[in-house]
């Protein structure tokens, strides 16, 4: 269970480095897990550090509420607090590789919103693809069914109002070691490791 209030702390991944092969490489989750995260959780750490009335605040309500914020604060806040969140987000929907295909009442939905999930995929590839530079696809339940879309950089569905049911990161961090420019390449592997049993509790939480 991560800790979601000041200090934070980086856990180690629920799975070995390696249990994503072949589909993302073990280097790449190293230098993604142990670096890129890492050193968004030592960025925040460092911007509460100096800002206590900020450290009471749990992890969503600091990305709910960065818009709000001094000018000074307001993008370190929303770059930083966005980027544990995503980044944490997008590792616990992942887990090694298996018959990989929604069920119960998420393959319902998915397949009432998108007709089926052959469609849904290709709907969700095509919309990370989108991304221009760095960010995210996303799948998320927005009050009345699901809904595919994208933020760029740091940004997070949850400010936005949404509740995030998975997640692909495609910032080249992500993928280029293995897939280099293949973002599509790195797509189509991403959706043989999704964890949809999280992605099951993402949606009915």
């Amino acid at each position: 269970m991560y800790n979601n209030y000041y200090p934070f702390i980086n856990l180690p991944l629920n799975f070995a480095y390696d249990s994503l092969e072949p589909y993302i490489d073990e280097k790449t989750m190293h230098l993604h897990h142990d670096r890129h995260l890492q050193t968004y959780i030592d960025n925040l750490n460092d911007i509460l550090k100096d800002n206590p009335r900020l450290q009471r605040l749990s992890l969503e309500q600091l990305i709910i509420s960065a818009d709000r914020l001094p000018c000074k604060l307001r993008d370190k806040v929303k770059n930083n607090a966005g980027g544990v969140y995503n980044h944490r987000f997008f590792f616990d929907g992942l887990r090694n590789p298996s018959e990989n295909q929604p069920s119960g009442a998420l393959e319902e939905k998915i397949n009432r919103q998108f007709g089926s999930f052959s469609e849904f995929k290709a709907e969700f590839k095509k919309a990370a693809l989108s991304v221009f530079g760095s960010g995210y696809a996303w799948l998320v339940g927005n009050g009345c069914g699901l809904k595919i879309i994208t933020t760029p950089n740091q940004n997070c569905p949850i400010a936005q109002g949404f509740r995030p049911i998975i997640t692909v990161d495609v910032w080249e961090h992500a993928y280029y070691l293995k897939h280099y420019n293949l973002r599509g390449d790195y797509i189509d592997d991403w959706f043989k490791i999704i964890n949809w049993e999280q992605a099951e509790k993402n949606s009915i939480l």
